[in-house]
């Protein structure tokens, strides 16, 4: 640690108001999204995003003296290279943070370059939990923000019965899907009425899975399908559904990776009632969500829509803003300690917040998808905290995250010690 970052900790620590430190300029901002590949039909969009919410803040005069630089990547979909991207991104570029990645096997990637590097990436999608590290703020929702609330609904408004859990093959889907099979289990649901399947990432041949999904409600029982089915596999998938006859009435699909961009290359005649659970809506009858829903159309054209992800890069960056203008600085260190609890409203209302285990606490949304692409907000809880470890695996129950205070990312709750600080689990 450096001679200012031990000084800015310290002045931190004590909540002492801190003098401008001179600041190198440009500030450099990295932007890792995929732009090609089976992801950027979700990627784009978020490089998108950032380079909007960058060019507001220069507008409104920048950070800390300096004009904001965007450095845009494109790790094309390809999971190693992420890593190398990442890398680029501060070694030779010298980025002073990262907003990036969707997919988990692509953080899962990046990440033994970040810590290694002491650098900061700031993750906007949902995700499977079990993971809390230092050097990343996960400011997309952890399965008890999505997965777990969605399952509930399925349970207790719709009656489900027998759960179809369609995966795409990597770590967010399996994990996710280990965690709701063990949630259902104490939920009284039998294995037997549990139906698990993964495909590839650009799966194109839904035929056979989804009669075998049909096939499951033999027995008179009601069907769910719960999807974590990721990237442009979502287009086949419901195109099949649709080929198939089956309705949302039929056979409710509840998806945790489809938003309104992946819903604008799709015919969603066919696909009214159906569900997502995110943390936003583009709907959202907010004033907030009225004016950045009116800028992004100014700028991105009539027909481009907003979703989720969008939304916690649009908190996610206006907190690093904050948190670096209290410090005085882009240190990574320093912005680390005045990230925990700073505020910033959300754009469904209320107020996000983050809390010491790098995740935010916000509300949780569920949203049937209707004619015109969009989604009607059925569901909307009050603000969720983010939880690193769920509660729902007897090996994650027992453990918790706190990077204020205890400095630790996996602290055992029994044995009162921490088990390792850097995430490589």
């Amino acid at each position: 640690m450096t001679i200012q970052t031990t000084a800015l900790a310290t002045v931190l620590a004590l909540g002492v108001a801190l003098p401008a430190i001179a600041q190198d300029c440009p500030v450099k901002v990295g932007v890792l999204h995929s732009l090609s590949g089976t992801m950027a039909i979700s990627e784009t969009t978020l490089k998108d995003t950032m380079l909007t919410l960058i060019e507001k803040q220069n507008a409104a005069g920048g950070l800390l003296g300096c004009e904001i630089e965007a450095v845009v990547v494109d790790p094309a979909s390809d999971w190693p290279l992420f890593a190398e991207k990442a890398r680029e991104l501060l070694t030779v570029h010298e980025v002073d943070v990262i907003f990036g990645n969707w997919t988990s096997v692509s953080r899962k990637s990046v990440l033994p370059v970040i810590e290694e590097l002491n650098g900061l990436l700031f993750y906007p999608v949902q995700y499977e939990g079990e993971e809390s590290s230092k050097n990343v703020f996960y400011t997309g929702a952890a399965p008890n923000q999505q997965a777990i609330p969605a399952t509930d609904y399925f349970l207790e408004e719709l009656g489900i019965e027998k759960f179809a859990l369609l995966g795409t093959d990597y770590v967010y889907p399996r994990t996710t899907n280990n965690i709701l099979e063990a949630y259902l289990g104490s939920k009284g649901i039998s294995e037997d009425d549990i139906f698990v399947n993964y495909t590839p990432f650009g799966h194109s041949d839904w035929s056979k899975i989804v009669a075998d999904v049909v096939a499951l409600g033999a027995d008179g029982k009601r069907v769910g399908v719960i999807s974590t089915i990721n990237g442009d596999a979502n287009i086949g998938f419901y195109k099949e559904l649709a080929a198939a006859g089956v309705s949302a009435d039929d056979i409710p699909v509840v998806a945790f990776s489809v938003g309104e961009e992946e819903l604008s290359g799709l015919d969603t005649s066919n696909l009214v009632g159906h569900l997502a659970a995110w943390n936003y809506f583009q709907s959202a009858d907010t004033e907030a969500n009225a004016e950045w829903v009116a800028a992004w159309k100014a700028r991105m054209g009539e027909d481009r829509v907003t979703n989720d992800p969008m939304e916690a890069h649009y908190i996610g960056f206006n907190m690093w803003v904050n948190a670096a203008t209290a410090a005085g600085s882009v240190d990574v260190d320093a912005v680390r300690a005045a990230m925990y609890g700073q505020e910033f409203p959300n754009l469904t209302g209320g107020t996000a917040v983050m809390l010491p285990n790098h995740h935010l606490a916000k509300p949780v949304l569920i949203g049937e998808i209707t004619e015109d692409g969009q989604f009607d907000i059925i569901s909307q809880t009050g603000e969720v905290p983010g939880d690193a470890w769920t509660d729902y695996l007897p090996d994650s129950a027992v453990l918790m995250s706190d990077w204020k205070d205890l400095e630790c990312g996996m602290y055992n709750t029994e044995t009162k010690t921490c088990v390792q600080t850097l995430s490589n689990y």
